[in-house]
């Protein structure tokens, strides 16, 4: 009797060491060595039945049933993030659970200059692989975005804050959050130009149009602050603007790069601000952080008008006839 007993001891000491070693592998041994990279995109709402398929057909996870026996028993199913992962054949079952819980989805670069206008920068978001052109356009006028982050207007035009992002690619192609994550950056840099606090909505968006129409016309940071000055005396003292940029804006795509005395003539452009006063409706491009404090503290000067250099600068004049002989010089003669 003992001796059945001993054996039976035995045998099931040696059953709970093979399935403990069974355990340890599964959990701690990699499917390959050395392994590839593999990237895996898990989109919301995905069930982790097919998560475990994608695994299983990438080679990430050897045996899917142990796997969702891990994921059961820690408990981390439900902790899985949707995202973008970069994994690899070479990472044991418990490290991968480990990364798809943890959110740490890829991060990807996408750059935006100043001085674009929304659709450019949606096209450079859909080439860029952040989401497609038409979900751009949609969350940029989408009334619910708008209002959450305080914009007037139609559109977010002017608040895509330009600057070097690195986000996580959305699963389902969606650039909602590219566009929110371009608004919370303007809110930031402002308030960085507005220490004090910024100015209600319509201040600010007036202070977002003229930065648009200075970040247009000048590449040069020394001269940003004086164009601000220029369009101020001309708003003051009553007279359009006659900003360029603003006409070709309101063309659009139908602007084929040659700005005509038809296009300065058209009235039925709402932008053009050589028939219509003030500043034009809403802003044209997303001004840089430099403009838009050139806005809030306008140069103090005379000048009225300014005509561009071949240099990339430009001369500024208190009067028509200056002016005029700054054209001829600058312009007519070259």
């Amino acid at each position: 009797m003992k001796t059945a007993i001993t054996i039976f001891l035995v045998t099931l000491g040696l059953v709970s060491a093979f399935l403990a070693s069974r355990v340890w592998i599964f959990l701690y041994c990699p499917p390959q060595s050395p392994g590839h990279e593999v990237t895996i995109v898990i989109p919301p709402g995905t069930h982790f039945e097919a998560i475990i398929h994608q695994l299983e057909e990438e080679g990430v996870v050897a045996d899917g049933r142990a796997f969702r026996l891990l994921g059961t028993i820690s408990g981390k199913v439900r902790k899985i993030r949707a995202g973008e992962f970069r994994l690899s054949t070479a990472m044991a079952p418990l490290a991968v659970l480990q990364e798809l819980t943890r959110g740490r989805s890829i991060l990807h670069r996408l750059q935006v200059r100043e001085g674009l206008p929304w659709w450019e920068v949606g096209h450079i978001v859909e080439e860029a692989g952040m989401g497609s052109f038409a979900s751009f356009e949609a969350a940029v006028h989408n009334p619910e975005i708008l209002q959450k982050y305080g914009i007037p207007g139609p559109s977010g035009e002017g608040y895509l804050f330009p600057e070097t992002y690195f986000l996580p690619r959305s699963p389902n192609n969606n650039a909602t959050c590219v566009v929110e994550s371009m608004l919370r950056m303007f809110r930031k840099k402002a308030k960085e130009v507005w220490p004090e606090g910024l100015p209600p909505a319509k201040m600010l968006h007036n202070k977002v149009i003229l930065a648009s129409l200075v970040e247009k016309e000048t590449a040069v940071p020394e001269e940003r602050a004086r164009i601000a000055g220029v369009y101020t005396n001309r708003l003051q003292k009553g007279i359009r603007l006659q900003c360029d940029p603003t006409i070709i804006y309101g063309l659009g795509l139908q602007f084929d790069g040659n700005l005509t005395k038809k296009h300065l003539r058209d009235k039925s452009n709402k932008y053009n601000t050589y028939t219509h006063a003030g500043l034009p409706p809403g802003p044209i491009c997303s001004p840089g952080k430099e403009a838009l404090a050139a806005a809030k503290t306008p140069e103090k000067n005379k000048f009225i008008y300014f005509v561009a250099k071949k240099d990339g600068t430009h001369y500024f004049s208190h009067t028509l006839e200056e002016h005029n002989r700054a054209v001829r010089k600058y312009q007519l003669r070259h």
